[in-house]
């Protein structure tokens, strides 16, 4: 097991680098830069800026260097001193600006992956159990639905909803009267009041794709010879369930746990966007929109960083949870 968490280190160590490397190159692949967006601006209200001042602002953002300069000076940054640049765009530092936003990502995102796991599981367990039935019909027929609907239709459908029959405002996660004010105990309760919908609209298509791969999952241990064999032993059935299919069938909860972490900080942006919600999507988005390279390229580094961290965690979590895959892993 050291050498595997050896080996994986390692090759997480490598797979960032490439990635920071490649996010660059993506970044400065379309024509012109962040200069080229105020340029755009200023056009669109009648105004010219002079080459001057195009020079002094390439100068000033480090825009004139090559682009191995411009690489080195933001990674060199970030590895050895933990600064992620500064916003072009915002003009402040990428660190103060994410952190402004992730607490609401967090929160978004815990708030949705609990619903997907209290509502997914116990229908994808009721759905094997009673193959064909009437419920499993209706709970796959649903969950069909779930993952044709567009996130950002559903988003349209329960902001009207929530407008129309609870008489909450349309999009973000506060009522006006609380979006500036300063955190108390009204305002949680607000927050807690706006935040049903987008936890159902982000956890829906989750929720009907989890439900699948459990009742999957869960079919296939109910046919494999153990099962019969721990039957014919005469094990009640309850316990027989319990104690060895059930839980050979829960593994996508734990591989779900590594998406956490990236989920803390991206979110779901169309939603965000759809929603007015003040999390770090639309931030992202911005960022992408102006060409802001260091927002972009800290996020995208954060993002993957949280991936690779996070699925190394589900495949200990797996470990932990499934023998068969706890042996494979002693053995490599």
């Amino acid at each position: 097991m050291l050498r595997y968490l050896a080996r994986r280190l390692g090759w997480m160590v490598v797979t960032l680098a490439a990635i920071s490397f490649v996010t660059f190159v993506v970044i400065k692949l379309p024509p012109g830069d962040y200069t080229s967006t105020v340029i755009a601006n200023a056009e669109a209200r009648g105004q010219a800026i002079p080459e001057s001042q195009i020079a002094e602002l390439k100068r000033h953002y480090g825009l004139d260097k090559p682009f191995l300069v411009q690489y080195w000076t933001w990674i060199s940054g970030v590895v050895l001193h933990g600064d992620l640049g500064q916003s072009f765009a915002w003009n402040q530092s990428v660190a103060s600006l994410i952190g402004n936003r992730v607490l609401l990502s967090i929160v978004l995102s815990i708030a949705s992956l609990l619903f997907v796991w209290s509502i997914a599981f116990p229908i994808g367990i009721y759905s094997a159990l009673r193959q064909y039935s009437p419920g499993d019909y209706l709970a796959s027929f649903l969950g069909f639905i779930g993952m044709a609907v567009p996130e950002f239709m559903l988003a349209l459908v329960m902001m009207y909803i929530g407008f129309r029959y609870f008489g909450q405002s349309v999009g973000g996660l506060f009522s006006p009267e609380y979006a500036d004010a300063a955190w108390n105990l009204g305002k949680l309760l607000d927050l807690i009041s706006h935040l049903w919908v987008p936890i159902v609209v982000v956890g829906v298509a989750g929720t009907a794709s989890l439900i699948r791969i459990t009742r999957a999952n869960l079919l296939d241990e109910l046919h494999k010879p153990y099962v019969a064999t721990a039957r014919a032993k005469g094990l009640p059935e309850w316990k027989l369930l319990l104690k060895y299919p059930v839980r050979m069938s829960l593994s996508p909860f734990f591989s779900t746990v590594g998406w956490l972490l990236p989920g803390l900080i991206s979110g779901e942006t169309i939603v965000s966007v759809v929603m007015s919600l003040p999390t770090s999507g639309p931030l992202l988005l911005s960022g992408v929109k102006s060409q802001d390279m260091y927002l972009v390229g800290s996020f995208v580094l954060i993002l993957s960083a949280l991936t690779v961290i996070g699925t190394m965690l589900s495949d200990l979590a797996l470990a932990w949870w499934d023998p068969r895959i706890r042996h494979r892993l002693s053995k490599g």
